[in-house]
């Protein structure tokens, strides 16, 4: 394996844990939108706080890690990808701001009105951002970034419907975490809002998916034969491991339902990176030939060792701390 490769390796991994913590939110903006009136929603929105807050920043972590890996790395994918697919970056970016902002302005806003408009706005903008993004990498498995991009990517069924499927995907990856954390918490009533809207959002990614897969085949053949020939043990193990999930989702079972999704998930995102593998960009760019300096690439390994040492305990001890309910306390 060579240094350029094993930086490509770590990207994919942030990635993916930016993927599996419902790109940092748990995805649960979108329920918050969902929970009904003022008072009807009051005590849905409260477990949506309590569950988000102490990990909010943490979650962020993965994506600032991925964006600076890939401008340091591979500077000239990340360019094209900045040039061709510059608008739903934007969007996704302003969704970040939108969300994050909205969040910390409804917990201290003085007026009830306040904070419901700041609650619409959290929302909005946890659906914009995985919409966004999946945008995005729909536009890049289609081959819509060419290495020397100098205007916008085409807008492809596919890339819309990856961008939808990020949405259901995360939505009915939140319900399921929201449930857990219910369950945790003894709220039967939570429990089962959330199991049900777990339920529905399966459904609904399960026909997104399928619609996806037969869009990709018609928009970019060659992505589709590798995404199933050489990524087929993934698809089905994270096919399963959601199904597994949806199967949790319903009344009288507890156990396993967080790490059902993210194995689900997890899959999901390293099937599309076999597939797409060797390229940055394809099928124009691979990982060697956008590489940076050999330099470069060895100190962005050493960094990478250093982190894992100073920062890895560390997350260990605040995801610990969440679960034994010790961080608001401390707080």
């Amino acid at each position: 394996m060579s240094t350029a490769e094993a930086v490509a390796i770590i990207i994919v991994l942030a990635m993916t844990l930016y993927a599996c913590s419902g790109l940092a939110d748990f995805g649960a903006g979108l329920w918050d939108l969902a929970a009904g009136g003022r008072a009807g929603g009051r005590q849905r929105r409260a477990l949506i706080d309590a569950a988000v807050t102490p990990v909010w920043e943490v979650n962020h972590m993965w994506l600032i890690f991925m964006l600076i890996l890939c401008w340091t790395a591979f500077g000239p994918a990340f360019a094209a990808i900045m040039t061709a697919l510059f608008a739903p970056l934007t969007l996704a970016a302003v969704g970040i701001v939108l969300r994050g902002a909205s969040f910390a302005v409804r917990k201290d806003a003085a007026r009830s009105g306040g904070r419901h408009l700041a609650g619409w706005l959290f929302g909005i903008g946890s659906v914009l951002t995985p919409f966004c993004l999946g945008l995005t990498l729909g536009a890049l498995m289609t081959g819509g970034v060419p290495p020397a991009a100098t205007g916008p990517a085409p807008l492809t069924v596919t890339a819309v419907l990856v961008g939808l499927l990020a949405v259901v995907t995360g939505a009915f990856v939140a319900a399921g975490y929201l449930a857990a954390e219910a369950g945790r918490r003894g709220l039967p009533e939570l429990e089962a809002w959330f199991r049900a809207r777990a339920r529905v959002a399966g459904a609904a990614g399960l026909l997104t998916g399928v619609a996806a897969l037969t869009a990709l085949y018609f928009d970019q053949r060659r992505m589709f034969d590798l995404l199933v020939g050489r990524g087929w043990p993934l698809l089905t193990i994270g096919v399963l491991a959601l199904g597994a999930t949806f199967w949790l989702a319903t009344p009288g079972r507890r156990r396993g339902l967080r790490p059902a999704a993210v194995v689900g998930v997890a899959a999901l995102v390293l099937a599309w990176a076999v597939a797409q593998y060797p390229y940055l960009l394809p099928f124009g760019l691979t990982i060697e030939q956008g590489a940076g300096a050999p330099a470069t690439m060895r100190w962005v390994l050493v960094w990478f060792a250093v982190a894992v040492l100073l920062v890895g305990p560390a997350l260990v001890l605040v995801y610990t701390l969440d679960q034994r309910d010790r961080l608001a306390e401390e707080g």
